[in-house]
């Protein structure tokens, strides 16, 4: 990376956020050291001014942060940097360590949940759960799971064709929910839904360019 202006103490300010879902991780610095070295190993490496010294992130807890990406803001004094998270982020055990004294003047749905609802999934298929219904469907396999979507599939069209919006959306939740147990089934993940989403957007916008 070039030009990064790093401060009197020859420190930059890192903000890193998870790389999925742009949920900020933590809040750390580098020195031009810790810099070269996430470069160069794709690790986050910070340097810590309580210890005054270089530290590679999860190197005591195995809580790793691989990187996906660096950029500066438009100062060049600040960096950003998404990682995919191994564990916990913070040393309290909290997967951010953003958590303290929130004050929330809108309540926004957020869309991690449905990489928790992918989580439990795998969960439950590596830790089955008597009485889960999840359980249920991943020991039925696919022909009971396609069944299942099918008539969540039937049940949105009809939900939005009466004109019911509450029965949409609590269609439309059940529907989400049995797709992405038959993902498991079929070993798909949410990623790779994703990565083809942004393929075909991006191929969508060359054309219209």
């Amino acid at each position: 990376m070039k030009d990064v202006k790093f401060g009197k103490d020859g420190l930059v300010p890192v903000i890193t956020a998870d790389a999925y879902t742009g949920r900020v991780l933590m809040q750390a610095y580098m020195n031009a050291e810790a810099l070269d070295k996430t470069l160069a190993t794709r690790e986050a490496h910070y340097f810590s001014r309580s210890r005054n010294a270089l530290w590679r992130k999860g190197e005591t807890s195995g809580h790793f942060q691989r990187v996906v990406s660096l950029c500066t803001d438009c100062d060049n004094d600040c960096v950003l940097m998404r990682v995919v998270q191994t564990g916990a982020a913070c040393h309290t055990g909290a997967y951010s360590c953003f958590f303290n004294n929130e004050t929330v003047f809108e309540d926004i749905a957020d869309p991690d949940v449905l990489r928790e609802l992918e989580s439990t999934i795998e969960s439950r298929r590596n830790k089955p759960v008597d009485g889960s219904y999840t359980n249920y469907l991943l020991q039925k396999g696919r022909e009971k799971i396609c069944k299942k979507v099918g008539e969540e599939s039937s049940e949105v069209i009809i939900a939005a064709m009466k004109d019911d919006k509450d029965e949409l959306l609590n269609e439309l939740a059940d529907l989400y929910y049995h797709t992405f147990v038959l993902m498991n089934d079929r070993g798909v993940t949410f990623n790779q839904v994703l990565r083809v989403l942004k393929d075909r957007h991006s191929t969508d916008k060359h054309k219209k360019d």
